[in-house]
């Protein structure tokens, strides 16, 4: 209680833009300005400890996520610095709300301001030069694991909701997530001052030129600077929603197996933001007690255990206990044969992946999956195939993989593959899905997709699901309509713990 009105007589602070010393619980809260690349001012709160002495002290910075101010991870910031000593500053990204400059999509300006709050750090707040950790939700998360490429000084990170490869989050398989991008894109323009690199990405998006957006994206990614994280041996830990309506888990699975120092990762049930957003209030929260847990080991030093536990920590998706594995699970695959089927396309039909930032979330905090009668599916517009029940129930551990043989009639077709639980009376739950682009009029070809991976109980008696169509209400859809698919003979891999 007593933090959450240090946190209100924060943001009234800001929204009146004095400077505050307010005096929390173990700590000092201080609103600062600090000059970040190029001079543009980056508004912080500064948290420093009380009652431990003058420092220096292990320093941890916390870049904020896109179309949030700085006052978001205070909380957070207040509950470190007491129960551990850290000095934290939460600062608000550039272009965004109360600091300067404009929004370059984690760009070198953005990256480069977290070694320039470093620098004040050191030099302003009893930071000690030895011992840093950089954190952060979506937006905040991106710039930690590309400072830590950068800046050989991070000793670790946590990266929470967050991407390692943004061609691949916002247009997968060549498929662009408009609901996503609509989200960001609107937010940006509500809370901040979008910079050249952004407009020209949103022209080509209302212009249906998203390809042309995808070359920014490698200077954007930490999956191509693994060999600069590796290089600097930086501890990285990674949490992530199984229903990330933004960035899907995917992307930070494969990006997680190339890293090879200390690492961690944890997948739980949710949408994007939900699994740490409490935590980041200073309310308890397991994903950020695991966070306050990795930076005492590696940025503090402190003999925990931490790098004696399982890595890889994945809670199922419909509700169960933490799963911990050596490395990303690869058990004996089921395989079902898919007979051939031909669909036309560009109609709805009931099979969807929901509503980014809502179905997830209300998966994860109420255990309501998306979910569908699979005997109202119209069997002309969509593919059905159903796999054998599992007496005993099974778990379902790793990443299901299609082989497809498809021949569409029309240039270009979007496909969407959805994998469901079906109980005995034909409704089903979701379980994960992807879309994939296909191009080439009449040719018949191969396609091999992973749909997002995941964690999953299904119940005893149940069984397994797959629909194809071509219509989804979140991504963008370039299905013909009228036009046919034909599938040949194809299978599914899922994998089982």
């Amino acid at each position: 209680m007593r933090r959450s009105l240090v946190s209100v007589l924060v943001l009234l602070t800001t929204l009146l833009g004095a400077p505050a010393a307010i005096a929390a619980p173990g700590s000092t809260i201080t609103y600062k300005s600090i000059s970040g690349a190029g001079g543009t001012t980056l508004k912080a709160f500064v948290v420093e400890p009380t009652g431990v002495g003058g420092g220096p002290f292990p320093l941890l910075v916390m870049p904020s996520s896109w179309a949030v101010p700085n006052i978001e991870y205070v909380g957070a910031a207040a509950k470190l610095a007491k129960e551990s000593g850290y000095v934290v500053v939460s600062y608000t990204s550039r272009g965004f709300w109360d600091s300067g400059g404009e929004i370059d999509i984690a760009g070198p300006d953005t990256v480069n301001d977290v070694s320039k709050v470093i620098d004040w750090a050191v030099a302003n707040a009893h930071a000690d030069v030895t011992r840093i950790g950089v954190a952060g939700i979506s937006y905040g998360g991106g710039q930690s694991l590309l400072a830590a490429a950068n800046d050989p000084r991070i000793k670790a990170v946590a990266a929470l909701s967050t991407w390692t490869d943004l061609a691949r989050s916002l247009y997968p398989y060549s498929t662009v997530n408009k609901q996503a991008v609509e989200v960001l894109l609107a937010a940006g323009h509500a809370t901040g001052r979008p910079g050249p690199v952004l407009t020209e990405a949103e022209d080509a998006y209302r212009d249906g030129r998203f390809w042309e957006v995808v070359p920014i994206s490698a200077g954007r990614s930490a999956a191509s600077k693994i060999a600069q994280i590796n290089a600097n041996g930086t501890a990285v830990m990674i949490g992530n929603a199984w229903n990330d309506g933004i960035f899907a888990p995917g992307q930070v699975a494969d990006f997680y197996s190339k890293l090879t120092g200390p690492k961690r990762l944890m997948l739980s049930p949710g949408d994007h933001a939900t699994a740490e957003l409490f935590g980041a209030a200073g309310l308890p929260n397991e994903i950020w007690e695991s966070v306050g847990r990795w930076f005492d080991r590696y940025v503090k030093g402190t003999a925990n255990g931490v790098e004696a536990e399982q890595p890889v920590q994945l809670k199922p998706n419909n509700g169960g206990t933490w799963q911990k594995y050596g490395t990303w699970p690869a058990g004996a695959a089921d395989t079902m044969q898919l007979d051939a089927k031909k669909i036309h396309a560009g109609w709805n039909t009931v099979a969807d992946s929901g509503t980014v930032l809502l179905s997830g979330a209300l998966q994860g905090f109420l255990n309501i999956p998306t979910g569908v009668a699979l005997p109202f599916i119209d069997r002309n517009l969509a593919g059905v195939w159903s796999g054998p029940q599992y007496p005993n129930g099974a778990t379902l551990a790793g990443t299901p993989k299609l082989k497809l043989t498809v021949t569409p009639s029309a240039e270009t077709t979007t496909l969407f593959a959805y994998l469901y639980e079906v109980g005995p009376l034909g409704l089903g739950s979701l379980i994960t899905h992807k879309p994939v682009k296909v191009t080439g009029a009449g040719l018949t070809q191969t396609l091999d997709v992973e749909l997002e991976p995941t964690v999953w109980n299904v119940g005893a008696g149940d069984r397994l699901a797959l629909v194809i169509d071509t219509v989804d209400p979140r991504y963008l859809t370039e299905s013909t309509r009228g036009s046919t698919v034909t599938f040949g003979p194809s299978s599914l891999s899922v994998p089982k713990a």
